[in-house]
């Protein structure tokens, strides 16, 4: 019998923020994969030991999953991930693929649980909370109220035209973009909040797109308001 794939979402930072089922996954799984090469240097693995510190004694499989946008390098590393991941589950273990926040949103676990589920092993996804949700609540705003739209935009893809639409805009992993994502707020004035490193140690809170720092590291996230009378109404 072979084993089962679990994508386990970790949830933004915080341990405390697993869920109990995350962390009951994690305790029944014969092996632990993370996506990276290091478990001291990966953050979903550091996260997961806060909640589950008996987990340092299960086998670490590193599934490496290269900051690119290159597809030959993502199919190379996607093709080599899963025929790592399926060696363990023919073996019968079961597998926690590691993932920092929720495994549905802009998850690159997704991609080795749809490859692994088409060759015919049985995958799971564990939900874990969203780095917006977290987000919000450190900031202490709502994401939504009434009849307001929600979006959720990945910040390396340019946003220009997502900024047009109505209602609250959530930009994910805007690092990397981040200079020219804070000049479209500031010369479109909009009430602008900031998460970097959100429910973690180093974690840094921003009201106001005129408070946000000249730099911010890649775990960067923002939510952005239409209105400019909704700014501070927290």
């Amino acid at each position: 019998m072979t084993g089962t794939l679990y994508a386990v979402g970790v949830g933004p930072g915080d341990p405390e923020l697993m869920t109990l089922k995350a962390a009951r996954i994690i305790r029944e799984c014969q092996v632990i994969a993370i996506p990276h090469d290091d478990p001291i240097q990966c953050t979903a693995y550091q996260i997961a030991m806060g909640a589950v510190p008996e987990m340092k004694e299960k086998p670490v499989i590193c599934v490496k999953m290269p900051m690119t946008k290159d597809p030959d390098i993502l199919e190379q590393a996607h093709k080599d991930g899963t025929e790592i991941l399926i060696r363990e589950l023919e073996k019968g273990y079961d597998v926690a693929l590691l993932t920092l926040g929720d495994t549905t949103v802009y998850a690159s676990s997704m991609y080795l649980v749809q490859r692994v589920e088409k060759q015919g092993y049985e995958t799971k996804l564990i939900s874990g909370i969203p780095s917006f949700c977290a987000a919000a609540a450190e900031l202490g705003i709502s994401l939504g109220e009434q009849a307001e739209e929600i979006h959720i935009l990945p910040g390396s893809y340019g946003i220009q035209a997502a900024l047009a639409l109505s209602g609250v805009k959530v930009i994910m992993k805007s690092g990397k973009a981040y200079p020219n994502v804070v000049e479209q707020l500031r010369e479109n004035h909009f009430p602008a909040y900031m998460a970097e490193n959100c429910t973690m140690e180093n974690q840094k809170l921003y009201h106001g797109v005129e408070h946000f720092p000249e730099k911010a590291g890649y775990y960067t996230l923002m939510i952005v308001k239409d209105s400019p009378k909704e700014d501070g109404d927290r």
